[in-house]
Formats: structure tokens, C-alpha cells, sequence
């Protein structure tokens, strides 16, 4: 694997990064008529079909393509999508879901054992006071329980990401676009049946009379753009390189998706959101771009 991307490779993971922040914007106007779940089930079963009828399913079980597709279709997204109708700003949602960067590290160490560094712990440290900035502000773009929400929606990331790193370790080579249409037939069973039961048929056909042009070109949005491309790419980017290298790139989700918001929402930035931002920002780093020293890598080792 090559240490350092290539241009090419720079500027796909910056288009990746892009439609990933920008996509809280485009979540948000979906909500705008349509109902959260089934706004969700809508985006999930157009990964599905056509797709589906093109790519064979993967050389992959059918267990581990029902965890991912539930994790990432019923509680990562279907539970974002209910924070964001309401009870959490794009903005301050696209900064939040970043906590999966540490879920996930906690589910690898449950799975393989590991042990959590000190650099992690400060990481961690760092993270939870910048959620304690944006909790200290209930109400002022965001509630506790669209807080809550979005935490839960990071915990479903994790685990598609520990399903999804499970798959790939069996020596077999995966193609990951197929593997995300696959895993979708898990994830919109689910959805729709907790519309149908939460949010009613009712609102559902009122949801789509009211649809616009710009509501459908959101559903699109989120199939094509950020699911289909941004998931496949981001697997085969990272197939290509070392973690450290891709996985610092999603630290611009956050910058994106704020500037998204303040630019076509309007949202405002105030200097606690500011403060929560660099907080989280910092920990992030600290936990992506930390390396040992040398000296200590061979002190350890002798």
C-alpha cells in the first residue's frame, strides 16, 4: 500500500468528504415534506433497485450483510434522519455523528481485545467536553434528545464499519459497491415497517403529495451520491491505502457541512458552536493523526 495518496485519489477523497458534510443540508430538505423513516426507506431502496440487477451479491454472508445493512440503514440513518426533523441542526449533526470514530474504536477493542492507548483516552476526553459544550446549550440548535439521537446514529455507523471490516477479512476480494446495494434489501424492511407503525400511511402519502422536484432530487441525492458513491469509494480508497492515510480526510465532513448550513440554511455560528467544533475537531485529530515516537517504538520493543 502507498503512504500518500495520489492526486487522483486526493481529490476523489475530497469529493467524497464534500458530498458527505454538504449531504446534512440535503437531508434537511428532504425532511421538509417527506416523514423521516420513510424519507429513509426511500433513500435505501433505491440503492437497492436497480442496482441490484446489475451487481451479483457479494461473496459475503448473508448475516454480516443484514447486520451492516440494519446498522447503517435503520440506526444509523433512520435514527439521524428523526434527529434532524426537528430536534438537531444539519450543522450540529454532521459534527456529532463524527463521535462513530470512537464507537468504533470501543466495538475493535471488544472484538480483538486491543487495549485503548493514552493518546485515545485524551481523544476521548477531548471529544466528550465538546459534547458537553453543545449539551450545555439545549435548545439553541440542538435539543438533549436530538443529541442523543445522533450518538445512537454514530453507534450504527460504528458497527457497519466492524461488519463491514469483518467482511473484508476473509481473503476474499469484495467489491464494495455491491456489497452496500446487497446490504440495503436488510435495511428497508425495517424502515418501512416503523413508518408504517410510527408515522402512519397517512402521513406517508401526504408526505409524498407534497413532494417537490427538490425533494426527489434529495432521495437521489442520498442514494447515488453519498450512499453508492461516497461508501464505495471510501472502501476502495481505503483498500488502497493505510487507514492513517484515508481516514484524517473525514475530518473536513464536519467543515463542510457547517459551511453548508451557514451558506443555504442560514445557520448561524455562533462562538460556542465554534468552541464545540474545534473541541471535538482536536480529539479527532489527536486520535487520527497521533503517532508513537521512534524512539519509544524501540525502547517498547527491546
Amino acid at each position: 500500500m502507498s503512504p500518500q495518496l495520489s492526486w487522483r485519489d486526493a481529490l476523489l477523497a475530497m469529493a467524497i468528504v464534500f458530498v458527505w458534510g454538504t449531504n446534512f443540508v440535503v437531508i434537511r430538505l428532504g425532511l421538509n415534506a417527506l416523514p423521516p423513516l420513510f424519507f429513509a426507506t426511500l433513500r435505501f431502496l433505491f440503492v437497492f433497485l436497480p442496482a441490484a440487477f446489475f451487481l451479483p451479491r457479494p461473496k459475503v454472508g448473508w448475516s454480516n450483510l443484514a447486520i451492516y445493512g440494519v446498522a447503517i440503514g435503520l440506526f444509523q440513518f433512520g435514527i439521524l434522519f428523526i434527529a434532524m426533523h426537528g430536534r438537531i441542526s444539519p450543522g450540529l449533526a454532521s459534527l456529532v455523528v463524527q463521535m462513530q470514530v470512537f464507537f468504533t474504536i470501543g466495538l475493535s477493542m471488544l472484538r480483538t481485545g486491543e487495549r485503548i492507548k493514552p493518546h485515545q483516552m485524551a481523544a476521548f476526553a477531548l471529544a466528550l467536553a465538546g459534547m458537553g459544550v453543545i449539551a450545555s446549550h439545549n435548545g439553541d440548535g440542538a435539543t438533549l434528545a436530538g443529541v442523543a439521537l445522533v450518538l445512537v446514529a454514530a453507534m450504527g455507523w460504528a458497527f457497519g464499519n466492524q461488519a463491514s471490516r469483518e467482511a473484508g477479512q476473509k481473503g476474499i476480494q469484495i467489491n464494495m459497491l455491491a456489497y452496500v446495494v446487497w446490504a440495503a434489501l436488510f435495511a428497508v424492511p425495517p424502515l418501512l415497517a416503523l413508518s408504517l407503525l410510527l408515522e402512519g400511511p397517512a402521513a406517508i402519502l401526504n408526505g409524498i403529495g407534497q413532494a417537490t422536484p427538490v425533494t426527489w432530487a434529495a432521495v437521489i441525492w442520498q442514494s447515488v451520491g453519498n450512499t453508492m458513491f461516497g461508501y464505495a469509494c471510501w472502501a476502495w480508497l481505503l483498500s488502497r491505502y493505510p487507514a492513517a492515510t484515508v481516514a484524517p480526510m473525514s475530518l473536513l465532513v464536519p467543515v463542510f457541512g457547517f459551511g453548508a448550513s451557514a451558506v443555504i440554511l442560514h445557520e448561524p455560528l455562533p462562538l460556542w458552536k465554534i468552541g464545540a467544533t474545534l473541541l471535538i475537531m482536536a480529539g479527532l485529530a489527536v486520535n487520527l493523526l497521533w503517532r508513537p515516537r521512534k524512539s519509544a517504538i524501540r525502547g517498547g520493543a527491546a
